[in-house]
């Protein structure tokens, strides 16, 4: 049974995805053992602790340099047996040392598809209202393994999600949650915890 814990910032629309899809069986041989927040009132805490699962918040602002933030969450994950470490709306820049412990065993949600509207600055509705401006008729999301770099890891799986006439970026954010992201994380997790995804020279293989 792989253990899961769930990194998130804000109101954990992502987690809910995917606490329904471990209860309604779309994720087979997993749990979600932890939840951690960087902030002390995020909702996805909340949802946490309506469905009984382990929660805490552990933010940078508590630790005397990245490292010692770094050493915390490892600490954590530790103690709690972590296999998989899900980012879902995790909106800290992670430290080296916890990206190099869990190398190939975290994962994260891009509201796009990579690598279009990605990397350093690109969160949020901020994606949105890139993709919007471009132009594009076609975004979409992306789960991908966590390295160094922001947003480059070996992909997992997209969708793409069409782009309609009078979108605002709200409107479109909401569509793309609602036709990929909540789709394809859950999706990615349950080919993880049943050994379908291997990582091949920085390639992503799905047997």
């Amino acid at each position: 049974m792989l253990r899961l814990a769930v990194m998130v910032s804000g109101g954990g629309t992502n987690l809910q995805a995917l606490i329904q899809a471990v209860m309604a069986g779309g994720i087979q041989n997993a749990q979600i053992a932890l939840v951690i927040s960087n902030k002390k009132d995020a909702y996805a805490l909340e949802r946490a602790k309506k469905h009984e699962i382990k929660n805490c918040c552990i933010s940078p602002k508590d630790y005397a340099d990245r490292d010692a933030f770094g050493r915390a969450l490892i600490q954590t994950l530790e103690k709690e047996q972590i296999d998989l470490v899900v980012l879902a709306g995790y909106l800290v820049i992670l430290p080296e040392i916890l990206i190099q412990k869990y190398k190939n065993r975290m994962i994260n949600i891009h509201p796009s598809l990579i690598p279009s509207f990605c990397g350093a600055g690109y969160y949020g509705l901020k994606v949105h209202e890139e993709a919007l401006k471009r132009g594009v008729k076609v975004t979409g999301a992306t789960v991908h393994f966590v390295d160094e770099g922001t947003d480059t890891g070996p992909i997992i799986l997209q969708k793409a999600v069409e782009v309609k006439q009078g979108d605002t970026p709200e409107l479109l954010q909401q569509r793309v949650m609602e036709e990929a992201e909540w789709k394809i994380l859950p999706k990615a997790v349950d080919l993880i915890a049943n050994s379908k995804v291997t990582v091949s020279d920085g390639r992503v293989i799905i047997n």
